[in-house]
């Protein structure tokens, strides 16, 4: 009998599961694939190790005189750049399994199926079936890449975010539908090794649930760069010939038709439910939860990507966290995300944290924006990467932060002091009593507050 039983071993289940070992209870974690889930295996990670690939080629390929390195025949072998973000995700799936091991939490391979609030069925890749009891169950079992119907997926013309992530040859022609951050990664890092991709994006902005300021600034780097971005951009036909792919479009300049060997439809995610027993969902086929992430089903429980948004590992892991010491934790009482970071790790980076300017005008809340270019900022000249800058928020009456918005190098990395910072409600005079190491990027968020007020040193 165990006192915990988790479907799925994504951030959400091997971080909840861990806990609940922590908290000295029984814990199984029942996983189909391997543990980390999507992020680890076909997400967060591998891109991570394909992006910074992208990037240093990117940089020796146009930078390097910059530098003043010279070489010739700079070349790069596909395979082996695909092979080793498989590498590293191998690596680390190998550590999660070892953290189960080290926390005593059973490892159970296979397809887990609720049969009623205390039992879980699960189906081995042989076919086999075994019976598991537990107090209470956690479904983590997060989700996958949307369909267009009109353009299902083949694997081939027609790909997945997972595809992406391992083509034997790297296609010469991409279009990419949806410029959320899984479709500008990908643009990245497509375009950085040379393929010809154009962006498909029917709102006016790339990355359109961020701040506008900071989805034109993305546009135009990315231009620059030779990704062609088609914003304000309907998809109207689809026609899949098996080894490319055509799409009429309608856009600002009228209707046209383009063409690419490679589709990677990037519209966003839907859900992956156990088998068995159905807790009940919302209109978009997420589990419903309450305040306890508490299903409709007596003791069974769900978070991270099932039970809807945001759809980020690093708020899966804090639900998890959250609900399990909700059950195990005389006297704790769950919180539910709040605040949270939303990172994009193309290059320039965008990284965010609270409202947008867009949010605070519709809210109806006086507000007063600092702003400090990465230009201005002595260690980005010295590294050669000055693109971008930080945008702050602040209450016009208290002074709070109410959002912040940065676009360029390690902006995904500086984003931590303002969450922290929006955590703890400090205003702007505490961030200017506030000593940043020089020279550092960290100096454009103290720059960006003094501009606040019209204090900015640098410009």
């Amino acid at each position: 009998m165990y006192d915990l039983i988790v479907i799925g071993g994504g951030p959400a289940g091997y971080v909840g599961a861990i806990r609940g070992a922590q908290l000295g209870k029984k814990v199984a974690v029942i996983e189909a694939d391997r543990a980390g889930g999507t992020c680890l295996n076909w997400g967060c990670i591998p891109t991570k190790a394909l992006l910074k690939n992208a990037e240093l080629y990117q940089t020796l390929n146009k930078k390097a005189s910059t530098f003043g390195l010279k070489f010739d025949n700079l070349s790069y072998d596909w395979s082996t750049v695909i092979g080793r973000s498989r590498q590293v995700s191998d690596r680390l799936a190998g550590g999660i399994e070892f953290l189960f091991k080290k926390n005593k939490v059973d490892y159970i391979r296979g397809l887990g199926a609720i049969q009623d609030s205390n039992h879980v069925e699960v189906t081995s890749s042989d076919g086999s079936k075994q019976m598991i009891e537990g107090s209470n169950i956690l479904i983590a079992t997060g989700c996958k890449s949307r369909e267009l119907p009109p353009l299902p997926f083949n694997g081939k013309s027609v790909i997945s975010s997972k595809e992406a992530m391992v083509p034997a040859t790297q296609p010469k022609e991409m279009i990419i539908i949806g410029a959320g951050a899984i479709g500008v990664e990908f643009a990245y890092i497509y375009n950085a090794f040379g393929t010809k991709v154009t962006i498909v994006e029917m709102l006016p902005n790339l990355l359109p649930v961020e701040d506008t300021e900071i989805g034109q600034e993305l546009q135009s780097s990315f231009t620059k760069q030779g990704v062609k971005c088609l914003t304000n951009t309907k998809c109207v036909n689809f026609h899949d010939n098996g080894d490319s792919v055509s799409i009429d479009i309608e856009g600002p300049n009228g209707s046209d038709t383009i063409n690419a060997d490679v589709c990677l439809v990037a519209i966003g995610v839907a859900p992956v439910l156990p088998g068995g027993e159905q807790p009940a969902l919302d209109d978009r086929g997420f589990i419903q939860v309450g305040d306890r992430y508490e299903t409709s089903i007596a003791n069974v429980y769900a978070c991270g990507d099932i039970s809807g948004p945001p759809w980020l590992a690093h708020t899966a892991s804090f639900e998890a966290i959250q609900l399990v010491e909700g059950l195990f934790v005389d006297g704790h009482i769950p919180r539910k995300v709040g605040n949270f970071p939303g990172c994009t790790y193309c290059h320039p980076q965008v990284a965010s944290v609270g409202k947008t300017e867009r949010a605070l005008k519709d809210d109806g809340v006086d507000y007063k924006v600092g702003k400090f270019p990465y230009a201005a900022i002595g260690k980005a000249q010295a590294s050669g990467d000055t693109e971008g800058f930080v945008k702050l928020l602040f209450g016009k009456e208290h002074g709070e932060l109410l959002g912040a918005h940065i676009i360029g190098d390690n902006a995904t990395e500086l984003i931590a002091e303002l969450c922290l910072a929006l955590e703890m409600e400090l205003t702007t005079d505490e961030i200017h009593s506030t000593i940043h190491a020089h020279p550092t990027l960290a100096e454009a968020i103290h720059e960006a507050t003094l501009d606040t007020d019209g204090h900015a040193i640098h410009i």
